[in-house]
């Protein structure tokens, strides 16, 4: 996706407005309080739809293009129609919700959303690198440096949205995308929810699903630093500690708590992995009085300068292949469908989404 120094994929004309990746969290912050005038004149006709690069239940992502300054984007297109058929209204408030309020250097940003009678419209930051995912089954296995390179920039990121009451929810590396610089960015806030205590919606990926979730005993921010054991153990291995044919055969082992250890695993990694993975959430590293504080002093980030990861001045380990900014050759072929197809609202519908 695009590197947001470029302003044009915002506006009609050229703006002197920016948004610098290499911000710190409160400069990122701060940009959310500001409003672009020039926001609320686009259409989606103001984007010529390139071509898709990612789908889901009820949507697609597509690369878009600013018609009047050609800057890349990512236009994410949900069917109003099937958003409420499978029951996901106040899911997609909430996506929405949450997306304003955050802007992260490590996080997917989104800067503007729309809808019509059919359709709604999110636009985000194009990230050309591709998924983590697949860097990851093409090496088999990352080593410990490029694991810890990882690691430390999703850390800065959970740090931020806890910081928010914010828990992520899906870390897994389907969602980590990669900038042609290749620095991670988090993608597809389905999931996430603010919190002031607890919840208890069971969702997420099977193999990254905390034991709280699975025994719907409540949960909080404590499961995205379990998941971010699962996914440190999955980058060193090349595949997740829990692991089974069937979801419930994962959540059995998952609830057993037994891990077979990989030998070659890195033994400052698998301490860190152990402290992640404690099934008390409670006494779970990441989730006790420090909070991130005790995750980025452990041994395993030894050395690691943690103004230098959030503010990008670190070379990344994986350079994605990039041609041009709007490159989708990091990304699998889709089949296309006419989304201008979907269904418009009757009147008692759309009341549904007035507040979007």
């Amino acid at each position: 996706m695009i590197e947001m120094e470029d302003p044009n994929l915002m506006c009609r004309q050229e703006s002197t407005d920016s948004l610098d990746s290499n911000s710190v969290h409160e400069e990122y912050s701060s940009e959310e309080d500001k409003e672009d005038d020039e926001d609320d004149e686009l259409d989606i006709n103001d984007f010529q739809l390139v071509k898709t690069v990612g789908t889901g239940t009820f949507g697609r992502v597509l690369l878009c293009r600013n018609k009047y300054t050609s800057a890349y984007g990512a236009m994410k297109i949900l069917a109003l129609a099937d958003v409420i058929r499978l029951k996901q209204v106040e899911h997609v408030k909430n996506e929405k919700k949450i997306l304003e309020e955050i802007r992260h250097p490590f996080i997917v940003n989104m800067l503007w959303s729309s809808k019509d009678n059919s359709s709604i419209y999110m636009l985000f930051e194009y990230v050309c690198g591709g998924e983590l995912f697949s860097y990851l089954r093409n090496a088999g296995r990352f080593s410990s440096p490029t694991a810890n390179f990882y690691s430390a920039e999703i850390v800065t990121a959970l740090d931020y949205l806890h910081s928010r009451n914010i828990v992520y929810r899906d870390l897994k590396p389907e969602n980590l995308l990669l900038d042609k610089n290749g620095h991670m960015k988090i993608t597809d806030f389905g999931f996430a929810k603010k919190l002031t205590d607890r919840t208890w919606t069971l969702c997420g990926t099977p193999e990254y699903l905390a034991p709280e979730i699975i025994q719907s005993k409540g949960h909080n921010k404590a499961v995205d630093w379990w998941a971010l054991g699962i996914l440190i153990y999955e980058m060193l291995a090349g595949y997740p500690p829990f692991y089974d044919d069937n979801p419930f055969g994962i959540y059995e082992k998952i609830l057993s708590g037994k891990i077979e250890w990989v030998k070659h695993l890195d033994p400052v990694a698998k301490d860190l992995i152990k402290k992640l993975l404690v099934p008390d959430r409670t006494k779970r590293l990441g989730n006790m009085k420090s909070g991130a504080d005790d995750v980025k002093r452990h041994r395993w980030f030894k050395g690691v300068d943690w103004y230098q990861v959030v503010t990008r001045k670190l070379e990344a380990p994986i350079i994605p292949k990039v041609s041009y900014d709007g490159d989708t050759s990091n990304f699998d072929e889709y089949p296309e469908i006419d989304w201008k197809s979907a269904r418009p609202l009757d009147e008692d519908e759309q009341k549904l989404f007035e507040d979007f």
